[in-house]
């Protein structure tokens, strides 16, 4: 594979990341001015929402300040590599929003259509209020990465990215989590 040839920006771009990939904050602060227009357009392109276009062009930079010692200059330019990272973070941002949407939608359904006005939405209701309680007894991350599995239904590498949580301990919070609410929730199964 041949060397890549780069303009005089994208080459002053990639110098940038590599100060970046240093610990330069002022490198970081110099690509953002010169590039945040150029993110900032795709991302609300994509998004269509001003206050989600500021947080993913955030996230955008934050990410270069997390990831700068993975750019490789031989797979892509600087504005490639910043084209692709914002459409990512924008798509990830339209996920989490239409996966919010239905669980909101979901609970609104459900508050609605379960009036107790008879025996079986009675105990669906008290169904719930015990999960609900089940789910106060975890630990704020344990929560946190439930609600994200199980009710934005994020896959765990998603949120291992989400939270930066390495993804082995994405994976044993869930197990741990699952273990804790099976035994709050054993009154279920001595029901049946």
């Amino acid at each position: 594979m041949g060397q890549t040839r780069f303009s005089d920006k994208e080459i002053e771009w990639k110098n940038l990341i590599s100060e970046i990939a240093a610990g330069s904050e002022s490198a970081l602060k110099s690509l953002y001015n010169d590039t945040i227009s150029i993110v900032y357009a795709l991302v609300s392109r994509i998004v269509s929402n001003k206050d989600e276009a500021d947080e993913v062009a955030l996230d955008v930079y934050k990410y270069v300040w997390d990831k700068a010692s993975d750019y490789d200059p031989m797979r892509s330019s600087p504005s490639t590599w910043l084209i692709m990272i914002a459409r990512s973070r924008a798509i990830d941002k339209i996920r989490q929003r239409s996966s919010r949407i239905r669980f909101e939608s979901t609970i609104e359904n459900d508050v609605v259509n379960n009036k107790p006005d008879s025996e079986d939405s009675f105990m669906a209701i008290e169904k719930r209020k015990l999960v609900q309680e089940a789910l106060l007894q975890l630990s704020p991350k344990q929560r946190r990465v439930i609600e994200l599995a199980y009710f934005y239904q994020l896959s765990q590498s998603e949120i291992s990215n989400m939270l930066d949580m390495p993804i082995g301990s994405v994976k044993s919070t869930i197990r741990l989590a699952m273990v804790k609410l099976k035994e709050s929730l054993k009154i279920f199964k001595e029901d049946e």
